[in-house]
């Protein structure tokens, strides 16, 4: 049987090529090795009119070797076939050391590597099966990569980076995938979520029962929400998107209204003998105490003794300045292991916490759980734009090293998903405005690294319950406009309609091609068009691929202390949405009784078990959006309150079919339980 699935794999069409099975076949018409230049070593920020010369002798550089393993193209083939419910492989796989055994860095490889880098000048300072660590002066960079390190001004600061691409030499080229780390500026992730008015200090969007005054003409000073969308509504205060009523916003959801809306509660399922891992940077203090008592807070069970570990080593640390501290990243991590508990009480949660913000750290976590087989799920709520406007982009060597890990993930039957952002289309339109944008925004584009076709992109939507039963009521698109109450109280700031304020992240990638799975779902019209409006000879990948409630003003709470007075406050963001999603996946395992390992081309070949999520503005063909009030009552003695508008998301739409908003839709009881009852 083994045979005949390793077989099925070397057979598996991957991008529409079919690739090589084995290292045996490769070797046996393979032309003997050259030189390889490693593109994009040389940054494009590094320009001539820059060049300030040639660091100090004495500067020592670290970079990064990542090691190819022996059948690149075999491992492609392999996770694809694995992961394809129409292939004879599908779900036949490996274990970390029948990975390590047919597609790892063989020994002889890294002796090669490590052989060739000590023998340049430079030391060695960590090496792993999959990449090698290295340290040295100009000189032995220089003897060991064909270039030197050059310094270059740019922006009023002094970076360093490659003079020109690296090279590396016949004897390890084909050992080597990919290398990274030589400039000075590195990519750095941040969280997609943030705390609801955030700004304004609000610890809740109020209490949950407090009725408001009626047609007094302003709104009410004591903080009020809805129990359900449109339980509470008022006329006062100034004159909205819609005339007559509007409803005050729901209170942020706790997860037991979340099982319900989203069929968990119905199917039964808890997530009971699957595991979810949860990657961010650093590590709370409190995390276990704080999941705990937020877990008994809202009815639900605390985690039973050791249902939730870590893997957190304090002492590696570093770039916290830079990276927002451990206290900066606690919120992050707080939500993400609430909603992966909440949705999947039973399953088991380990959270790995990366050294830093810095793209090869957090990589290095996810790296850790593939090759140790933690979890059967993982949640990654972090993301960042690929193309900058001072040219600081994710780079080809780091791609590959993460899609390697993905692969690896992939056939080893974990599925990895991450957060598809909080900024809409990313364009500089929407950063201008947005909450949760990186100001340095080129233009439009999809995010990294949820756009990489080898994860699960999860998108937001926001939903609204229907009743005091807490069913499901309806989702729209996630992107909110917002104004502010001005301090007379007698309009909005800005007029309505507000600009763009915050929003699900999705599009076309410019970076990767079109995934196999995504070929009869998604339209031409979005594979083929860029986020520039630019066409595409050839199609695409769009994100995102699903999503889940997480619009920053349908919230949810989140309870942390991190060593302060614990608390409760609503937040947002895909990051939400992402372990969420997690969860929905732990409870689907449970219920099939067998990992499901990358989900995209399991969620594609079923379109039909998602629920289509559509703009409920065009829905119901409304000529003012959706729209709420947000009422906070007085804070220091002034009345704060917004106006906030609905499924507003950039230039992406929620329409019909596939989107670019919302992906297939949201999860049912029907894909929970695989369509059986």
């Amino acid at each position: 049987m083994r045979a005949a699935v390793v077989a099925a794999a070397s057979l598996a069409l991957a991008s529409g090529a079919l690739l090589a099975a084995g290292p045996s076949q490769a070797a046996a018409g393979a032309a003997a090795p050259t030189a390889k230049t490693i593109a994009g070593t040389h940054p494009a920020w590094a320009t001539p009119a820059g060049d300030a010369g040639a660091v100090p002798a004495s500067t020592e550089i670290t970079g990064t070797v990542y090691l190819a393993g022996q059948d690149p193209a075999g491992l492609t083939a392999y996770a694809t076939a694995v992961s394809d419910p129409a292939n004879a492989a599908y779900g036949h796989f490996l274990s970390p050391a029948q990975y390590k055994a047919q597609f790892g860095a063989t020994a002889a490889q890294i002796r090669a590597v490590t052989d060739w880098a000590t023998g340049a000048g430079l030391k060695v300072v960590g090496s792993t099966d999959h990449a090698i660590t290295v340290r040295g002066t100009d000189a032995a960079i220089t003897k060991a990569f064909g270039t030197a390190i050059h310094q270059y001004r740019v922006g009023g600061q002094l970076r360093h980076a490659p003079a020109r691409d690296v090279t590396v030499p016949a004897s390890v080229s084909s050992a080597i995938l990919g290398v990274n780390g030589l400039s000075s500026a590195a990519t750095r992730a941040t969280p997609d979520s943030i705390r609801v008015d955030d700004a304004s200090g609000v610890v809740t969007k109020g209490p949950k029962g407090v009725q408001p005054a009626k047609d007094q003409g302003t709104l009410p000073t004591t903080a009020t929400c809805s129990d359900y969308w449109g339980q509470k509504t008022t006329t006062a205060g100034p004159a909205g998107y819609a005339k007559g009523a509007t409803p005050f916003d729901q209170c942020s959801f706790y997860p037991s209204q979340l099982r319900k809306a989203y069929g968990i509660t119905a199917s039964g399922l808890t997530g009971k003998g699957a595991t979810i891992a949860i990657v961010d940077a650093y590590g709370s203090s409190t995390m276990l105490a704080d999941a705990n008592q937020y877990a008994v807070n809202h009815g639900d069970k605390a985690f039973r003794s050791g249902q939730y570990t870590e893997h957190v080593d304090a002492t590696q640390w570093r770039d916290q300045d830079l990276c927002g501290g451990p206290e900066g990243w606690a919120p992050e991590e707080a939500l993400d292991v609430e909603m992966a508990h909440g949705l999947a009480p039973d399953a088991d949660v380990v959270y790995v916490g990366a050294n830093s913000c810095n793209d090869d750290d957090l990589l290095s976590a996810i790296t850790t759980i593939v090759d140790q087989h933690l979890a059967d799920v993982v949640s990654n709520s972090w993301g960042e734009i690929m193309h900058t406007t001072d040219n600081l982009d994710v780079s080809a060597s780091e791609i590959a090293a993460y899609e390697q890990v993905f692969k690896q993930a992939a056939a080893e039957g974990i599925g990895i998903g991450f957060s598809a952002g909080d900024c809409g289309d990313s364009s500089p339109l929407a950063a201008a405005t947005g909450a949760n944008c990186q100001a340095d925004t080129a233009r439009a584009q999809a995010n990294w690294p949820d756009s990489d076709p080898w994860v699960t992109s999860v998108g937001g939507t926001a939903l609204g319950i229907s009743s005091k039963s807490g069913s499901y009521g309806f989702e729209t698109d996630m992107g909110t406009l917002r104004s502010n109450l001005s301090a007379d109280g007698t309009s909005w700031v800005p007029a309505v309609p507000a600009p763009f304020y915050f929003g699900g992240g999705g599009g076309t990638s410019e970076d990767f091609a079109q995934p196999a799975y995504q070929r009869r779902a998604v339209p031409s019209s979005l594979s083929h068009t860029l986020m520039t409006g630019a066409h595409s000879r050839t199609a695409k990948r769009v994100t995102p691929d699903v999503s889940m409630v997480g619009d920053l003003y349908t919230s949810v709470l989140v309870g942390i202390s991190d060593g302060a007075d614990y608390s409760e406050a609503g937040y947002g963001g895909t990051s939400v949405s992402s372990p969420e999603f997690a969860a929905v996946q732990a409870d689907a395992i449970q219920a099939r009784h067998h990992a499901l390992g990358f989900a995209n081309p399991l969620l594609y070949a079923n379109p039909g078990r998602l629920r289509d999520v559509v703009d409920e503005n065009a829905a119901h063909h409304a000529k003012t959006p959706l729209s709420s009030i947000v009422d906070f009552g007085e804070i220091n003695g002034a009345l704060t309150a917004r106006l906030v508008a609905f499924g507003q998301d950039t230039s992406l739409n929620a329409v019909r079919g596939y989107d670019d908003a919302t992906g297939l839709g949201t999860p049912t009881l029907s894909y929970l339980t695989g369509g059986r009852r």
